[in-house]
């Protein structure tokens, strides 16, 4: 994949379930009215695959400094032991690069843009890169796996540039 380029689609629901669950109220598996009808909850949007080996839910805010294109691509990393899920507290763009599984390895990427406070949460094993925020620094709220055992490996692949988004 040397020099290849790669082009960000829109990230949908419909695009990213190979991969994981878009965190949005439209893949909500339920709505409900709670707290006396005032609030709407949109629930069971995403599971959390924490518990394998011991884990445990953690909650964190990653802060992530912003990149531009062109953006190089030479390392995926995935979460053996537990999914892993992106919440942005602003409503700045940001990439998702993800990739299927090919023997323990990762296969071609895909790359998807999410914009208008989309939320992505990575099925447990899904290779994918390390957070890309565009435009400013931007925080956002990350569930993940905490607790024993080795739950990071990376994968370092011929570099794929994504040109634009």
């Amino acid at each position: 994949m040397s020099g290849a380029s790669l082009l960000a689609r829109p990230l949908t629901a419909e695009a990213f379930r190979p991969f994981g669950e878009v965190i949005e109220p439209d893949n909500a598996a339920e709505i409900r009215l709670i707290n006396g009808g005032t609030t709407t909850r949109f629930h069971d949007i995403a599971p959390v695959d924490v518990s394998a080996g011991g884990g445990r839910a953690l909650i964190s805010i990653f802060r992530g400094k912003p990149f531009a294109a062109p953006i190089e691509i030479a390392m995926l990393e995935r979460h053996p032991l537990g999914s892993q899920a992106f919440v942005p507290l602003t409503e700045r763009p940001y990439l998702v690069v993800v990739a299927p599984d090919e023997g323990g390895r990762p296969g071609p990427p895909l790359a998807f843009l999410a914009t208008g406070g989309l939320g992505v949460s990575y099925h447990r094993g899904t290779w994918h890169h390390p957070l890309l925020a565009l435009e400013a620094v931007s925080d956002f709220l990350v569930v993940d796996r905490g607790g024993p055992g080795d739950n990071l490996e990376e994968a370092f692949l011929e570099t794929v540039r994504i040109l634009s988004y």
